[in-house]
């Protein structure tokens, strides 16, 4: 199989932009460091979360095209699971670094090179900028779109730095720089929980974020020929192969064969769920079985 090359490949967008991003959080780092700005350092950090973000889109982007195999018949997706947790895990050693460092110098104010400071985060607006520039024209899909919201965090800690380094040249108030500093390490910390939270839905086998299963079931339900459906369950394997399960319920059998290429085309062009298992069968008294069953069956519909 081939694949398109340049900028035009995510893979191809994604190395880009982690090779500019690292670079550049190596700068704010030493220019912090050099500087004495704690808001240029905690840039620096956030800008490292954003480069390991980058880093797992692309090692998701690299994985997605690897086959299954018949050990692993879903693939590897679920490494971005594994990487996206230890990366939550060092980003909260980060923000809690920032916060012990930030109480310090409230406490005990230390100078501050606000000339420097300006410079350096005025260039990382301009690296970031760069870097959306990169990601924002490709259509990559959910790795991408995520990529950029970390780089777009990333403008908002630059433009934190920025301002620290204003207020320090032109005024000599020092305390801006360690309160914009827990700015960034908040910034930081919500795009740590979001990523905790994306994982553990995935891990938990929970219902993805923009499904809602209530509507996938009653969009079943109003297919012809369908009396209801029941033991549905919807889940992730990665962050964007979304999986179906379902037992359909039939006013006739042999109506199936015309009921399931419906079913999936419904479910793919609706809800875009392209790994659909379904299991038909004929309506069962209750009394048959004493297995709780819930059909779902559209407004008005016809319960089995």
């Amino acid at each position: 199989m081939s694949h398109a090359h340049g900028h035009t490949d995510p893979l191809a967008r994604l190395g880009w932009a982690l090779g500019v991003t690292l670079a550049f959080a190596g700068v704010e780092a030493v220019g912090g460091w050099w500087s004495g700005s704690l808001a240029l350092l905690s840039d620096a950090g956030h800008m490292l979360s954003d480069a390991l973000a980058l880093a797992l889109a692309l090692l998701a982007a690299w994985v997605a095209r690897r086959p299954p195999s018949h050990r692993h018949t879903y693939g590897l997706m679920r490494a971005e699971v594994v990487a996206a947790l230890a990366n939550a895990l060092l980003m909260l050693v980060v923000v809690l670094g920032i916060a012990v460092e930030a109480v310090e110098r409230l406490q005990a104010p230390r100078p501050v090179a606000g000339l420097a400071v300006m410079v350096v985060a005025a260039v990382g607006l301009l690296v970031n900028v760069g870097v959306l520039f990169i990601l924002g024209h490709s259509h990559g899909g959910l790795n991408l779109r995520a990529a950029a919201l970390h780089v777009t965090g990333d403008l908002l800690g630059s433009a934190a730095a920025l301002t620290a380094g204003a207020v320090v040249h032109f005024t000599g108030w020092t305390p801006i720089d360690p309160l914009l500093a827990v700015v960034v390490a908040c910034l930081i910390l919500a795009s740590t929980v979001q990523v905790v939270r994306g994982a553990l839905t995935i891990i938990m086998e929970g219902v993805p974020s923009g499904v809602d299963l209530e509507e996938v079931g009653r969009a079943m339900a109003e297919v012809r020929g369908v009396t209801s459906v029941h033991d549905l369950h919807v889940w992730t394997v990665g962050s964007e192969q979304v999986i179906l399960s379902a037992h359909v319920v039939l006013e006739d059998l042999k109506e199936w064969p015309r009921v399931l290429p419906e079913l999936q085309r419904m479910l793919r062009t609706r809800f875009r769920i392209e790994h659909v298992t379904l299991q038909p069968e004929v309506p069962v008294r209750p009394e048959a079985t004493n297995a709780m069953r819930i059909p779902i069956v559209p407004a008005g519909g016809r319960h089995s």
